[in-house]
């Protein structure tokens, strides 16, 4: 039968373990987002566009819809989907919704920027 000393340990470190408390993510815009740069092992190959093209494109895209002062383009994080980029950029207008961000698909290929769903 075990102590009664073990019995007080095992109930010391049940109530500490409890007492921790995972930190609240927030949803608050702190400053553009800094995406890794391709290294010489995921360089791609020639005439196709870079993450850097991929956002100055959809920058240029966003300024001709009747809405761009709605976008953050300088918030713009960027995902690698293959044979396009996924160019998420924060709305003003769905500070307080999720998702808050429009996509924007950019082929690697041919540089033709398209707008997505966000799920």
């Amino acid at each position: 039968m075990p102590s009664p000393l073990t019995y007080l340990a095992l109930i010391a470190a049940l109530a500490l373990a409890s007492c921790q408390q995972s930190p609240k993510a927030d949803n608050v815009l702190r400053g553009p987002v800094e995406i890794a740069q391709p290294t010489d092992k995921t360089a791609l190959p020639a005439g196709m566009k870079t993450e850097a093209e991929a956002r100055a494109l959809t920058a240029a895209y966003v300024k001709t819809l009747p809405n761009a002062a709605l976008y953050v383009v300088d918030s713009a994080r960027v995902n690698d989907n293959g044979p396009t980029w996924q160019v998420l950029v924060l709305r003003r207008d769905w500070a307080k919704r999720m998702p808050n961000s429009a996509r924007f698909e950019v082929n690697k290929a041919t540089g033709d920027v398209q707008t997505g769903a966000v799920k």
